[in-house]
């Protein structure tokens, strides 16, 4: 078993009309449903910034532009009934292709081959149906008028 360990991520979130686009996932152990923004860990030598154009990149294979640092968060939370610690540093970006945000959801894929579907949310379908992630995402994207 591997030790318990800090992850550094970068995520961004990209916004529309008062919406913003999240990936959904389940905990079972927790029987709840979690929304995050796109993003991934910042690997060695790269900086959080160049993170989120790679991640999106390898996710969606969409350019984006204007990527700009909302903050910093630092999460510590059990998923799947297993500890969790992450500095997360958040973004704001554009995509290069304006019709993308005309679009009910955006098909990507994982690291691991697994498929998703990024979805636009706007603030009340993220707190009726489940839980905006990383702990203090969903106060730090009010503080910018992000989320109506």
């Amino acid at each position: 078993m591997s030790e318990p360990r800090i992850r550094n991520l970068a995520i961004c979130v990209f916004h529309h009309r008062g919406k913003i686009l999240v990936n959904a996932f389940h905990d079972p152990v927790k029987h709840q449903l979690l929304f995050r923004p796109l993003g991934g860990g910042v690997e060695f030598g790269e900086k959080s910034v160049d993170s989120i154009a790679r991640e999106i990149r390898e996710e969606l294979d969409l350019p984006i532009r204007n990527p700009r640092m909302l903050g910093t968060l630092e999460s510590i939370f059990t998923y799947l009934g297993k500890p969790g610690h992450e500095v997360v540093q958040v973004y704001d970006a554009e995509f290069e292709d304006p019709t993308l945000y005309e679009k009910p959801w955006l098909e990507g894929q994982e690291s691991n081959g697994e498929t998703f579907r990024a979805v636009w949310r706007d603030s009340a379908s993220l707190t009726r149906e489940g839980v905006l992630v990383p702990e203090g995402l969903y106060e730090l994207l009010q503080s910018f008028s992000l989320l109506d």
